[in-house]
């Protein structure tokens, strides 16, 4: 039979002459009388013991395991037992997204999800336990859209373990339990002067990147890996076509973020930027693999390069340039010696990108060829608090001008 309760207490035994009789089995009357039976959809077979007397609850039982397998909810019991830790690192070696994103779920799993759940099997999480683990994700200080990020990837674990037939629900998904909210703090662009300010603080060899960020927009890994090719002195248009990265320690080249090359207009003050920064430091050929450590060498003649002359590393240039560059002009206070510098997005190179976005914002939309704002700018940016003519464009008031 498909499915069936065996009695393990009394054994069916046949006579030569044909009668059956009943008769009691080494284990009666100790432990679990009723072995219910049933195959799962790969033929292996499953089974759970009920107690004496139960031999009703043992069929129910069956009963729902079968129309479970007819509607394609059945669950294998089994299955849950594997950790939290256990699937997600399975998980996480199957998932073929780029792999910077990769390390840092990795990271995210183990200093915030693993300490709390990791040990947890499957099968017996409820909401009560994600309700707990997001409660100390809040109290432990972590910013809101920080939380949220990790709160998304545990949630993505436990949608894969559904999808598998190892859970029937997400408990993550429960109506009882809250993803941590983003903090609806109205961002303030930088002012024009701390854009200068800030330009001025950097090496002369690395103050252009902020005319860049703050007059084209482009993202730091964008910034670090612009080539002299990818610029068109005459057209007035900057092709972003790669990014530098980091997978681990390793630095890459890769696409654009979310693999949008792009051309984005070049005013004409950062375009004069641009040359003088190429009559004083040339640019030069740098090799990184493409997207991933083990991938294919590619080559390019990049405008920023450390003293090395090697790409530029995003944890590098934030702790030795820009923070010193963040309080020279007054941005942040100066921290004790050796204390970690973490870029946020309101005092990081990011700001520049807010920065560009409010300019064209207080322009009505589009400012001297610099087009339209970028939608992922628009959310929350105010005009910012300065007013320049308009005729001095982002990053115009340097040293270098």
């Amino acid at each position: 039979m498909p499915d069936h309760i065996q009695d393990r207490w009394f054994r069916t035994e046949t006579a030569p002459n044909g009668k059956t009789t009943r008769e009691k089995t080494d284990r009666y009357g100790t432990g679990l009388r009723y072995r219910a039976r049933y195959v799962v959809p790969d033929g292996s077979e499953r089974s759970k013991y009920f107690p004496d007397k139960q031999k009703r609850l043992a069929e129910a039982w069956l009963t729902q395991i079968a129309a479970d397998m007819t509607r394609g909810q059945y669950v294998d019991p089994s299955a849950g037992k594997e950790t939290f830790r256990e699937f997600a690192t399975r998980w996480l070696a199957s998932q073929t997204t780029d792999p910077s994103t990769i390390v840092n779920m990795e990271l995210r799993f183990r200093l915030h999800a693993f300490p709390y759940i990791g040990s947890r099997s499957l099968s017996a999480f409820q909401p009560a336990h994600i309700r707990t683990w997001a409660r100390a994700l809040a109290d432990s200080g972590m910013a809101a859209s920080n939380q949220r990020t990790v709160f998304a990837n545990v949630s993505a674990v436990f949608g894969a373990a559904v999808d598998d037939g190892i859970l029937a629900r997400n408990p993550c998904r429960a109506g009882s339990v809250r993803a941590p909210k983003l903090d609806r703090r109205n961002l303030k662009p930088w002012t024009r002067d701390r854009v200068v300010a800030v330009r001025d603080g950097l090496p002369t060899q690395y103050a252009t990147t902020v005319d860049i960020g703050a007059g084209c927009g482009l993202r730091q890994g964008e910034t670090f890996g612009l080539a002299v090719d990818e610029v068109d002195f005459v057209g007035g248009v900057g092709h972003v076509v790669r990014q530098v990265k980091l997978v681990g320690p390793q630095m890459v080249f890769a696409p654009p973020k979310g693999g949008k090359l792009r051309d984005v207009p070049l005013p004409d003050v950062v375009s004069d930027v641009l040359a003088a920064h190429i009559t004083h430091r040339s640019p030069i050929d740098v090799t990184l693999p493409w997207k991933t450590p083990d991938g294919p060498p590619v080559t390019a003649k990049l405008l920023f390069y450390s003293r090395e002359r090697k790409g530029l590393n995003r944890n590098y240039f934030n702790m030795y340039l820009w923070k010193p560059a963040l309080i020279a002009a007054g941005v942040i206070p100066e921290r004790a010696p050796g204390e970690r510098f973490k870029q946020s997005r309101e005092h990081g190179m990011h700001a520049l990108r807010h920065y560009y976005a409010s300019v064209l914002l207080d322009s009505g939309g589009e400012h001297q060829g610099l087009g339209r704002v970028p939608r992922s700018l628009r959310p929350g940016i105010h005009a910012p608090d300065v007013h320049a003519p308009h005729a001095e464009q982002p990053g115009s008031g340097s040293q270098s001008h």
